[in-house]
């Protein structure tokens, strides 16, 4: 158990039955009344944000999670297969269990996987990858307009939008904060 009063970001908690990041916390003291804690929690389970705010002084559970070095291994239909690459045990997760973060998957990838008490609870992606362009149209002299751009396919199955200069089988970094376009590698 932990105090409300000594509530970290980062921290996870277990409250109203479900595993909670702390993602922002204030302590406020008004003139009139008692102390509270006002917080920004994100859901661990179904990654919704919440705010609430707890009286000052309240204990909550403190939720112990672990996180794990996997590399992700092949899709198979619905379901991603990853291994830990200590113990070399395998892991099979569905489409559903990993997100819209399934679309940054290839093979070989290594993600951490975090649990809490042996249940999933999501992957974290790499902010950077890097991908081989598999197909995308050549670049028209003369279409120079500023920051022209067009859509690349890349091996994963993957269509961002790139510069005009990046060919087929270019490898080109993409950022899995907001799937774009980064840069060359």
């Amino acid at each position: 158990m932990v105090n409300v009063n000594d509530l970290k970001n980062g921290m996870t908690i277990g409250f109203d039955g479900n595993i909670y990041l702390v993602v922002e916390f204030l302590h406020v003291k008004p003139g009139k009344g008692p102390a509270f804690v006002r917080t920004k929690l994100k859901n661990l389970r179904t990654g919704a944000t919440i705010d609430h705010t707890f009286n000052a002084g309240i204990k909550v559970e403190k939720a112990v999670i672990s996180k794990e070095n996997m590399q992700f291994l092949y899709a198979s239909g619905e379901s991603y297969n990853f291994m830990n690459m200590e113990t070399y045990e395998q892991i099979e997760l569905t489409k559903d269990q990993i997100g819209s973060d399934f679309k940054f998957l290839k093979d070989g990838i290594n993600v951490d996987i975090t649990f809490f008490e042996g249940e999933m609870l999501g992957i974290t992606l790499p902010e950077k990858i890097q991908y081989k362009v598999t197909h995308t149209e050549p670049a028209v002299k003369g279409n120079t307009t500023n920051n022209a751009t067009k859509d690349a396919e890349l091996e994963n199955g993957l269509v961002v939008k790139v510069p005009l200069f990046i060919n087929e089988n270019d490898v080109i970094i993409v950022s899995t904060k907001d799937g774009k376009y980064d840069s060359r590698a």
